[in-house]
């Protein structure tokens, strides 16, 4: 059986504007809601790489990295 994959989520805080978008959309709440509304990870294995938050950002600060 193939081991799991896991990912990194990757969010460049420059171009970030907390619009909140990707901690709606997330599936496994990898990414919550933090102070003043800025996106957090608490915890990166929960990531399944469907990659429904870097396709909604409107700011391409999301980028989705799999861990080898």
């Amino acid at each position: 059986m193939p081991a799991k994959k896991s990912f990194e989520v990757n969010i460049n805080r420059n171009y970030c504007k907390k619009c909140g978008l990707c901690y709606w959309i997330c599936p496994t709440k990898t990414i919550v809601a933090g102070d003043f509304g800025r996106p957090e990870i608490p915890d990166h294995s929960k990531c399944i790489g469907c990659l429904q938050c870097e396709r909604i950002c409107p700011d391409f600060a999301i980028n989705i990295v799999e861990k080898e």
